[in-house]
């Protein structure tokens, strides 16, 4: 095994505060390294020796470092042939003896006696070597603690070279370099004034080179900084690249995540199954009376039928991901049965008539008469989805809902959301509007006018049920109609909700339709991919342009006003006053 140079410095050196920690750990490390050689295994040789003057011979023991034993590869490959034999061997056993399961039985006793003794001879030879490898490691901390005092020895002998630190890594690769010689000459290095000494050529070449660098760059310094300008420009331009394109890649990787990851047609879909279901139970609870009939009285509490459209999105999007109008359905009636519960409860009350008789006398007279009163109590109670949310999806799924909510899945207007223009409302002064044959109600578009202004869409969306703000130009539109007694139509997104109650009603027109009327409800479809995206309602047109009230129109009510030929104009919802 060849030994680290154990070094030896003076007491000056020892004495230096920027030498002692350096020196301290190169002690150390010695030190360590000779109690990993002691340890190693010693063996006796008899030595012969013969005086000159006598002629006589003399033998004597003397102990000596026993050479490495092979390692664990080379004794693999020396006792190969021997397996490989043995284990032809062991098959032809298994082949002869096969039927005979005393004989198999004690030939895998022998096998397993010889694997036993293998492992044995294994753990002993790795224990043997233990000595060698903790040597081997303790003279490879020693190495790296001579180079480092050496390093730092230099530094202190050589200080212009401390500030640049090109110089300081040439002038440690110099000493490394000496050093690795020095080791593979077999020298010892007894002292620190060899060692000084090739580090001091090491570091005067060091210096020279540096020297004769510098006034290279004297001479050709113009050069040079045009090359230094154009090399930091490069360097500028590679990392502006390489930082745009990383935000590129952040930005696209953020959006991703956070848009409904379904295809536009599933998503409106699946919305309008889910809104049809909601109507279905709105008839189911106008049509009790019909269906339950025989009571005397009839009993309601109920909560509001509706939904958040993009809470809806966001459920199923965290909990199917990307998902079609087949797959949603079982989801889907998870979360209508956790939504909304219809209880109907039948009471009987024993309540009193008052009935006149007459006695045998022929006298009239009155008598309380019980009977029983049936009263049918008809209970409806919903949450909104963002409260199902709550009670069933896991936290990572949660997680995601809450933001997909938050981006409205980078689809805000999927479901009829409104309108991004922010511009000013419009002024209905000098505007002289056509009447048509149809009837009007100027009484609602006056409640709708009224709303100018209004910003943020309080308390429309509160009014329809909603517990926080959501895209409301529908909710608007509901309002307005509710504001007159009616009950219907009533709907928070326009192309699941609300087109569909106007074409099954036949109350629905083109946008080639003619004949609007003043409180119809006029929808927009913005991108031209067949859905509504907004609606609001008709004040009236002039014979060339509609014009409008509208609810979250930069997220404000204002008055707006159209070519009647305008091509975002997707139909009208007619309105039976």
């Amino acid at each position: 095994m060849n030994k680290e140079p154990r070094l030896r410095f003076t007491d000056e050196e020892r004495a230096d505060p920027a030498l002692e920690k350096p020196i301290r750990k190169a002690d150390k490390a010695a030190a360590k390294a000779d109690k990993a050689q002691a340890k190693i295994p010693k063996k006796q040789v008899r030595q012969k020796t013969v005086d000159p003057e006598t002629g006589k011979v003399t033998t004597k023991l003397v102990l000596e470092d026993k050479k490495k034993p092979p390692s664990k590869l080379s004794h693999a490959v020396r006792d190969t042939p021997a397996n490989a034999a043995l284990g032809k061997v062991h098959k032809e056993i298994r082949e002869t003896e096969q039927d005979n399961v005393g004989v198999e039985s004690a030939h895998k006793s022998e096998e397993a006696a010889e694997t036993g003794a293998r492992l044995v001879r294994e753990g002993y030879r790795s224990h043997k070597l233990k000595p060698y490898r903790k040597a081997a490691q303790a003279e490879q901390k020693l190495e790296k603690a001579n180079v480092n005092a050496l390093y730092q020895k230099s530094l202190r002998e050589n200080p212009q070279f401390a500030s640049n630190p090109i110089s300081r890594w040439q002038q440690k690769q110099a000493i490394k370099k000496e050093y690795a010689a020095a080791k593979r000459a077999g020298q010892t290095a007894g002292n620190t004034a060899s060692a000084a000494q090739k580090t001091g050529k090491a570091a005067k070449t060091v210096k020279e080179k540096a020297q004769e660098a510098g006034a290279f760059v004297m001479r050709h310094k113009k050069g040079f900084l045009i090359a230094g300008a154009i090399f930091l420009l490069v360097c500028m331009l590679l990392n502006t690249m390489s930082s745009c394109s990383m935000m590129a890649q952040s930005i696209g990787s953020v959006v991703s995540g956070t848009t409904y990851p379904s295809d536009d047609p599933e998503l409106v879909a699946v919305e309008a199954d889910y809104a049809a279901k909601e109507a279905a139970l709105q008839a189911e609870i106008d049509n009790i009376e019909s269906s339950h009939p025989g009571y005397d009285e009839y009993r309601y509490d109920l909560d509001m039928i509706g939904h958040d459209p993009h809470e809806l999105a966001a459920y199923l999007s965290a909990v199917l991901q990307g998902y079609t109008r087949q797959s949603a359905q079982a989801e889907l009636e998870r979360v209508f049965d956790a939504q909304y519960q219809l209880t109907l409860t039948e009471e009987v009350e024993v309540r009193y008539r008052t009935e006149t008789r007459t006695d045998s006398e022929g006298n009239s007279y009155t008598v309380q008469v019980p009977y029983n009163y049936y009263i049918l109590n008809v209970k409806l109670t919903s949450k909104p989805i963002s409260s199902v949310a709550s009670e069933l999806l896991t936290p990572e799924q949660l997680e995601m809902y809450q933001v997909y909510r938050q981006t409205l899945g980078n689809k805000p207007l999927i479901f009829g959301g409104g309108s991004s223009d922010t511009s000013d409302s419009e002024s209905l002064a000098g505007v002289e509007f056509v009447n048509g044959t149809r009837p009007g109600n100027q009484a609602v578009v006056d409640i709708a006018k009224s709303q100018v202004g209004n910003v943020g869409g309080q308390p429309y969306w509160s009014w329809y049920g909603f517990n926080s703000r959501v895209e409301w130009c529908a909710c608007f539109v509901s309002w307005c109609y509710g504001q007159m007694g009616l009950s219907e139509p009533r709907f928070a997104a326009c192309q699941s909700q609300g087109i569909p109650w106007f074409q099954s009603h036949g109350q629905w027109g083109g946008r080639d339709y003619a004949n609007i009327a003043p409180g119809d409800a006029i929808f927009f479809d913005w991108d031209l991919d067949g859905s509504a995206d907004h609606v609001g309602l008709v004040v009236g047109t002039d014979g060339s342009r509609v014009y409008t009230v509208e609810g979250n129109s930069g997220d404000a009510c204002k008055i707006k006003s159209y070519s009647l030929t305008y091509e975002c104009i997707k139909g009208y919802g007619l309105m039976n006053w």
